[in-house]
Parts: structure tokens; sequence; C-alpha cells
């Protein structure tokens, strides 16, 4: 099989590893997570500008007719450099569902905004009891004459202080576990009843706990068909997760340079410590673990268009190799630094953080191992 890339491809990787390197080194990432924001709306607009926001649209919703590739090219040099800005929560997640679940006039009216840089999204699907299970929902929407009113609380939204607009999953019918009675909408944040709680994450991003309390909206604000949203839910988390799985070969792949160059300096016995053949051997585990991580991101990327349990074997299997290569790559290269590999200073320990919070997002390697057990 050919895993060449196209030429295009190519210049887009090259482009976003050229922008990356001149303007967002490890220094000028720590101001910004430090930053009163915790992102840079500039940076931003310059994704915007340099395509980065219309890659993964298809060209009839006026993107640049890219897909799952792209998205892994790009997501692949963001983990490099520990991008923090939210093109997972809005381009991925929120585009994704405006993508598959949008009627024409929902697409026209709010996929413009997303590549243009000027509107950001958050998906707001988690809740306290939910424990992975998208489709444990607690937050209701119940019909109220044309439209619906929502209640509920949704945890850890990922990119709500920067959004302007939720994507909302609430239950419409059925019992609280029921695959069936799933919905999605489209609400402002500053909508009435709409109250947050925004907060630093371990890895130096943003959150939200999202509280709904009688929010109105209207008929246009649902999203796809009522009580069936549950499988273009799962399929756009799944593109997410592979899309997560090449930003976390980024940091592997980076982590694994510091190592190396490390131990060729660092002397102990009047030699570099990469001189010991135990040393040796565990950066060679090292190396082999990020290997097999870029072979499983390539796979689940070229899969997300075939059948729904294929799709799915793909997600679970990369997401548990992901997981596991990431905390292995992390906890060796922090030890092989020694103390200061967990000093703010250094950027080691900020590559570890992210992937360990790559590792819980959508379901850690437990629940991905029960879910590739389900579909195979």
């Amino acid at each position: 099989m050919d895993f060449s890339f196209s030429e295009e491809q190519t210049l887009l990787r090259n482009m976003v590893q050229s922008f990356l390197s001149d303007k967002y080194d490890f220094e000028t990432r720590r101001k910004i997570v430090k930053s009163a924001d915790g992102w840079s709306p500039a940076n931003w607009g310059q994704f915007a500008e340099l395509g980065l926001l219309a890659a993964p649209f298809p060209e009839e919703l006026g993107g640049l007719g890219g897909g799952a590739i792209e998205t892994m090219l790009i997501m692949e040099q963001f983990g490099r450099h520990l991008v923090v800005e939210p093109f997972v929560e809005t381009v991925v997640l929120a585009g994704g569902l405006l993508r598959e679940a949008g009627s024409p006039a929902q697409q026209e009216a709010h996929i413009p905004g997303i590549i243009a840089g000027e509107t950001v999204w958050a998906f707001a699907y988690a809740e306290p009891q939910g424990r992975y299970n998208l489709a444990d929902l607690v937050t209701t929407a119940k019909k109220d004459g044309e439209g619906y009113v929502l209640n509920g609380y949704k945890a850890v939204v990922l990119g709500a202080p920067w959004a302007g607009k939720l994507i909302v999953s609430a239950r419409t019918s059925g019992g609280q576990r029921d695959k069936d009675g799933v919905s999605l909408f489209i609400v402002d944040k500053s909508a009435a009843g709409v109250s947050t709680r925004d907060y630093p994450t371990t890895d130096g991003r943003r959150a939200s706990e999202v509280t709904l309390e009688n929010v109105k909206v209207g008929a246009d604000a649902l999203l796809g068909g009522e009580g069936k949203a549950l499988p273009v839910i799962e399929k756009v988390t799944d593109e997410a997760i592979a899309a997560l799985a090449a930003e976390a070969t980024g940091c592997m792949d980076e982590l694994n340079k510091a190592t190396v160059e490390y131990c060729k300096t660092r002397k102990q016995f009047g030699q570099p410590i990469g001189k010991f053949q135990v040393l040796q051997h565990r950066m060679v585990d090292m190396f082999m673990a990020y290997e097999q991580s870029v072979s499983m991101s390539y796979m689940v990327s070229l899969k997300l268009g075939e059948s729904d349990s294929e799709r799915v074997k793909a997600a679970a299997g990369t997401k548990v190799q992901i997981g596991k290569a990431g905390r292995f790559v992390g906890q060796q290269a922090v030890q092989l630094h020694g103390g200061m590999g967990m000093t703010d200073e250094l950027n080691v320990g900020h590559y570890f953080k992210r992937l360990t919070m790559i590792d819980t997002q959508f379901g850690n390697v437990d629940h991905q191992l029960k879910r590739y057990s389900e579909a195979a």
C-alpha cells in the first residue's frame, strides 16, 4: 500500500511546520497559556488565513476539499508545538457535526464563520455520571411550542471559555442510557439560562462547566433528526480520536528527540548517559512505541470512511495504542531527564501532561478495549 502524500498534502504539512516553527516556539506557547485569555486570537486568525480551518471541509461547503489525512497532517504539527487553540473543538467536532447533521441552511449560516476564523465553537457532551458513555444523558430538551427548553449540566467542555456557540447533546425521549432519543442543539453561549464556570486544565488549555437552566431555543436550533443523533456523534468523535492520535504522535516524536539529545550531553561517571546500554534500550523502546502509534494514526485516518464497525474498531484500537504509548514515552522521557523533567521551564513535562489528557479524552484504554471487543 502506498502511504506517500500528494504534493498538496506535503505542501500543507511544510507550511504548518514552517509557520509554527517561526511563530509558536515553546516560550511563546508558555506566554499564551499564562495570558488572561489562555489562547491567541491572532494565531487563530493566522490559521484561517493559511486555510487550516478550511482544509477538512468539502469544497461545496466553502472548504478546500480535504479530509482526515489533511487533519492528520495539521494535528501532528500542532502536537509538536503543543498548540492550544481549539482546532479539534471547533473544526473537527463542531464542524464535523454541522457537516454530517446540519441542514443546508444551518451549514450556510455557520460553517463560513468557522472557516474564516470568526466564530469559535465547543461541543458540550460529557456529564459527570456518563463515564465516556455518549448516550448517558441527564440533560433534557423538552418541546415548547415550535422550539425546545433545555435543562442540564455539562462537564469539562473543552474550548468553551473561548466559544460563542455550543453544540449541546440532550435527551428528547427514552431512558437515561438509551441509544435512541439523543438530540443535538445549537446554543448561543450568551443565551438566557446558560452559565459557565471557566478554568485551566492540566495541560494548559481551558474548559468550562456549563449549566443550562430553562434555556429556550427555536426549532432551527435542532441539528439533524430529533432523537437520532447518537450515530452522528459517534462518527464525529471517532474523527476527533483520529485527530488526537495524530497530535499525540507529534508529542511523542518531540519527546523522543529531546530525550536522545539530553542523553548525549548529560554526563555520569565521565561519559554521556546515552552510552549506557540499559538507557539505549529504553530509548529504542520509546522509538518503537512512537512508530507503532504513527502506523495506527495512519490506519484510523484511512478507515474513517468505512463501515461503522470497521471505523469503530480502528478508532478504538488506535486510542488504546496511543494511550499506552503516550504514557510509556512520557514516563520514560521524564525519568531519563531526571528531576528537571517535571520543571515548568522544560517542555518535557508539558508534553507528558498533554499526552495524559489525550488518553482520557473520549475514553481511556480500558473503555476503548471494551468498545473494540463489542465491535469485533
